[in-house]
C-alpha cells in the first residue's frame, strides 16, 4: 500500500507537468483549431529563459525561491511575447490557409526553436542552478517535497484561474465567441487577431512555467526535452478533450498516472512507460475519439 500511494503521487507530480503544457495546447486549439506543435519547444525556450534570468538575478535575488519565483514570472512574460511573435509571423498571414499548410508551418517553428537553442547550447545539457533544498514532509508512507507541493498546487491554481477567465471575463467571452465562429466575431467588433494573440500568450506563458519548473526539478535542460513533452502533453488534451481546459489538466494527471504505474508492472520496466502513453493514446482515439471531458462539434455547412 505504501508503494501504491508513493506512485500515485509521483504519477500525480509528473501529471502536473503534462497538464501545464496541456492547457496551452487546448486554448490554442479551442480558439483556432490549430494543433500548434512548436508548443513543446516554447516550453524548453520558457525553460532556458527562466535560467537566463536566475543567472542574471542570482547576484541580488539569489538561486532560492525569490530567484525561482522571479525566473517564473520573467520567463512567463518573456516566452509569452515569443508565442505572440510567432502567432504573428508564422501562422496569421496562413490564417485562411488550408490546414495543412499550417500544420507544416507549425512543424516549422518547431524545427527552428529546437536548432536555435541547439546551436547555443552546443546540444550539451546544461545544469540549472536552482538551490531549494530537500525539504519535505512525510504523510504517512508518502514522501513529498515542497518543489513537488508547488508544482502539483500551482498547476491546480493556474487551471481555476485560466477557467475563471476563460469563463467569467469579457476577454474569456471573446475567445468562446472567436472559437465558435471567427467571421461572425469580426462582424460583432471583436478584435479576432488581438484576441487570437492573447490566446498564444497565454498558452505560451503557461508553457514557460512548466519549463521553468522542470528546470528546478530534474536540476538540467536540454534542447531536445520539448520534443517528447510536446507529444506527451498533446496526448494529455487528447484524452482530456482538446479544447477543454478542465480536460487539460484531467488529461495531464491521467497520462501521469498511466505512465509512472505502467513503467511499475512486474517485469516490465521504465523503457516501456512510453508504449503505455501511446497506447493508451490509440485506446481513446478508438472508443471515444472526444477525451474524457470533450464535446461531440457539429459542423455546419
Amino acid at each position: 500500500m505504501g508503494f501504491f500511494l508513493q506512485q500515485l503521487m509521483n504519477g500525480l507530480i509528473l501529471g502536473s507537468f503534462y497538464a501545464l503544457i496541456a492547457l496551452g495546447y487546448t486554448m490554442v486549439f479551442g480558439v483556432l483549431k490549430l494543433l500548434n506543435f512548436a508548443h513543446g519547444d516554447i516550453y524548453m525556450v520558457g525553460g532556458f529563459v527562466g535560467l537566463l534570468i536566475l543567472k542574471l538575478g542570482s547576484s541580488w535575488l539569489g538561486s532560492g525561491w525569490l530567484g525561482v519565483v522571479v525566473a517564473l514570472f520573467g520567463s512567463a512574460a518573456l516566452v509569452g511575447a515569443l508565442g505572440m511573435l510567432i502567432e504573428r509571423v508564422a501562422y496569421r498571414p496562413l490564417r485562411q490557409a488550408p490546414r495543412l499548410s499550417v500544420l507544416i508551418t507549425a512543424l516549422a517553428a518547431s524545427m527552428v526553436l529546437n536548432s536555435a537553442v541547439l546551436a547555443l547550447t552546443g546540444g550539451r545539457p546544461v545544469a540549472f542552478p536552482a538551490d531549494l533544498g530537500f525539504v519535505g514532509y512525510d504523510l504517512g508512507p508518502i514522501h513529498i517535497s515542497v518543489i513537488q507541493m508547488a508544482l502539483l498546487v500551482s498547476t491546480l491554481i493556474l487551471m481555476l484561474v485560466l477557467e475563471l477567465f476563460v469563463s467569467r471575463t469579457q476577454y474569456g467571452r471573446a475567445m468562446r465567441a472567436v472559437s465558435y465562429d471567427m467571421v461572425a466575431s469580426r462582424l460583432m467588433g471583436i478584435d479576432v487577431s488581438q484576441i487570437v494573440s492573447l490566446t498564444f500568450f497565454l498558452g505560451s506563458a503557461l508553457a514557460a512555467i512548466g519549463g521553468v519548473f522542470a528546470g528546478s526539478y530534474y536540476g538540467s535542460l536540454h534542447f531536445f526535452m520539448g520534443f517528447i513533452m510536446g507529444l506527451k502533453a498533446f496526448t494529455a488534451a487528447v484524452i482530456g478533450g482538446i479544447g477543454s481546459i478542465p480536460g487539460a489538466m484531467l488529461g495531464g494527471l491521467t497520462l501521469g498516472l498511466l505512465e509512472t504505474f505502467g513503467s511499475s508492472i512486474p517485469f516490465i520496466g521504465s523503457e516501456w512507460r512510453d508504449v503505455a502513453v501511446f497506447g493508451a493514446l490509440i485506446f481513446f482515439l478508438v472508443l471515444k475519439p472526444t477525451g474524457i471531458l470533450g464535446k461531440t462539434m457539429v459542423e455546419r455547412i
